[in-house]
């Protein structure tokens, strides 16, 4: 078996065991991974907005409960949204600067999920302050002075999680590695897509193109399925358009999925006066991510291209791969069809 062969078969009897890793996340949204929010804004000197917004998880509001210390008082009865998304409260108070700065804000609940909160504060002199608050530390105490490095620490980490939890993106990229014939192919399959979800990133982000969100999302779906389709032919000895020009297509549809991405970057909003930074540093924790997931794919590929010998093992995993991410993709599709109405 050459070198090329030995790299096309492992990748193919690995393909399920990476499936079943993807397959238990929650099918409905491939991006629920958001983190819940809250901005401290100073509107006059001594008076403070407070924008607590929590995600909505399979139509329940994430289990959290804001908790402000006592010594911020409240001048205003807060205000209720609820949003398709999300629901988020709007809180008016009052407190001077040195009362504000070490305040502490404790996040109930938080400890027992997976998901972070991004908490910003901004104040009347132009100084803020971006912090991820994690579930193992589920408080902060309210800064009122940071510089654009814990943005772009902040972002990073968003972006990384963005990714991983992003199992559409993932089962994507999967079925590309499938399909392309070589690692040397895949380096530049690879590169294309990045460049081309960068681009439209930015666009999006920065109010340039504006795309809505549920046809994107539909539309990542049925870029997956497609591929899956193309998997399906590949076994039945029909070449395909990506197999041909797989940078040409990652590139097409990396065009489809920056919009995606830029849908998670809009829910948590760019920083004012951090923009670039944070735009920047929510790329790059993407590109992480995504490398890290490569690197674990072609890692399993190594370990089973020495353990799996069999011949048959070889079309057995392929179409299995093949039709679970057709069967997964087209669920996700037209489950998110049926969201429009909602």
């Amino acid at each position: 078996m050459s070198s090329n062969r030995g790299f096309r078969f492992a990748k193919r009897v690995t393909a399920l065991a990476l499936l079943c890793a993807l397959i238990p996340a929650p099918p409905a949204r491939a991006h629920d991974a958001r983190p819940a929010y809250l901005q401290i804004a100073e509107t006059s000197a001594g008076h403070y907005t407070v924008l607590w917004r929590v995600p909505v998880l399979s139509g329940m509001p994430l289990p959290v409960v804001l908790r402000l210390p006592e010594s911020l008082r409240e001048v205003r009865e807060p205000a209720l949204q609820q949003l398709s998304d999300s629901f988020v409260e709007r809180f008016f108070i009052e407190a001077a600067p040195e009362t504000l700065a070490g305040a502490r804000v404790e996040f109930v609940g938080l400890e027992a999920t997976i998901t972070d909160v991004l908490v910003r504060v901004e104040l009347l002199d132009g100084s803020r302050s971006t912090t991820l608050v994690r579930p193992a530390r589920p408080w902060i105490e309210v800064s009122t002075s940071s510089g654009p490095v814990a943005v772009l620490a902040a972002y990073v980490v968003h972006g990384i999680e963005h990714i991983l939890f992003g199992f559409d993106h993932l089962l994507f990229v999967l079925a590309l590695i499938l399909i392309v014939p070589s690692r040397r192919v895949l380096v530049a399959t690879v590169t294309a897509f990045t460049l081309a979800h960068s681009i439209t990133l930015a666009l999006a982000a920065l109010g340039v193109v504006h795309v809505p969100g549920p046809p994107v999302e539909a539309a990542i779906a049925l870029s997956v399925f497609l591929l899956a389709v193309e998997l399906v032919g590949l076994q039945r000895g029909r070449p395909s358009l990506t197999s041909r020009w797989p940078w040409l297509v990652a590139f097409s549809f990396g065009l489809l999925h920056g919009f995606g991405f830029a849908g998670a970057l809009t829910a948590i909003g760019l920083p004012q006066g951090d923009v670039p930074v944070a735009l920047f540093a929510f790329n790059v924790g993407v590109e992480i991510g995504q490398l890290a997931f490569i690197a674990a794919v072609l890692a399993i590929l190594g370990l089973a291209r020495r353990l799996v010998r069999s011949p048959g093992a070889e079309a057995i995993a392929l179409r299995g791969a093949s039709y679970a991410i057709g069967i997964l993709a087209a669920f996700w599709f037209f489950e998110r069809l049926a969201g429009f109405r909602g």
